[in-house]
């Protein structure tokens, strides 16, 4: 096939010796089989933001640092450099994260750089050598159903406690080789204590691999892994290695209305008497 223009650098550079051929196009990116000396691996070429039909991104960027005030400022501005700037970090908060979540047991492919806005990675394979297909195109038997299920959780769990959370984790952004799944596509990957639809993120993203799983094995659909998950989060107790039940304590306390009116009226009053010392030091 011919080399795609993007992959060029990175065959002068000596980084790909061979483009094997298209692997998918998505709405972020292309994915291409490249030869990289004696292996196989994927390459995978970021879209720029006017060619992406990725929804709502500002809100999978809320909560990503800019350490450089100047660059921060011209993000802000969305002057060109500020665009550009913008994008290099879109490309490169894919590969941040997979180094991070490999590093904390999470199955996802190896991750060897990123270069002018093509990511360099492991490519999976089966059992054969092929490639790996994706979730949505393997059938499962209940009890593989329940297998795959329980790593996905196990998964999300050690990526919550390593600070990420997938943001748009479905059966088409995992893969399947012969020892399960293997979690993809992270360049939406957000920060768990910085942005403030983290824990709908994670909802969704819990929900959406039980309800899959769910077809083959439907006594997945009555579990609560995201409830339990999040609980579990923000209370400060989970762990890698936590083990999921799918249950939640149902708080059944009923709501102290009295204490609730006593915070309110406090409240009024502190606001009373704040507007009243502020008319008495304009009228003094």
């Amino acid at each position: 096939m011919k080399t795609p223009k993007r992959l060029l650098p990175l065959i002068e550079d000596g980084l790909i010796d061979d483009v094997i051929g298209q692997l998918m196009s998505g709405k972020e990116a292309t994915v291409y089989m490249v030869r990289c000396g004696t292996e196989v691996r994927c390459a995978k070429v970021y879209k720029e933001a006017a060619q992406r039909s990725f929804k709502k991104a500002v809100q999978y960027q809320e909560g990503r640092k800019v350490r450089n005030s100047r660059r921060a400022r011209a993000m802000e501005k969305g002057s060109k450099f500020g665009r550009d700037q913008q994008e290099e970090i879109w490309q490169s908060a894919e590969v941040d994260a997979l180094y991070k979540l490999a590093q904390a047991g999470v199955r996802v492919p190896e991750p060897y750089g990123c270069f002018s806005g093509v990511l360099l990675m492991e490519l999976i394979t089966d059992e054969d050598g092929y490639v790996a297909p994706r979730l949505n195109d393997v059938e499962l038997s209940p009890e593989r159903a329940r297998r795959d299920h329980a790593i996905v959780m196990r998964d999300v769990v050690r990526m919550l406690c390593a600070g990420v959370i997938h943001g748009d984790l479905s059966e088409f952004n995992v893969l399947v080789d012969e020892h399960g799944p293997v979690i993809i596509d992270l360049p939406q990957a957000v920060d768990a204590s910085a942005n403030n639809n983290a824990k709908s993120m994670l909802e969704r993203d819990v929900r959406n691999m039980t309800q899959y799983y769910g077809q083959f094995a439907p006594e997945l659909l009555k579990v609560q892994y995201a409830k339990e998950i999040w609980t579990l989060f923000e209370n400060g107790d989970l762990t890698p290695d936590t083990q999921l039940t799918g249950l939640v304590q149902e708080d059944t306390q009923p709501a102290n209305v009295d204490a609730v009116m006593l915070e309110i009226k406090a409240a009024l009053e502190e606001q009373e008497e704040l507007e009243q010392r502020l008319r008495a030091a304009r009228e003094g």
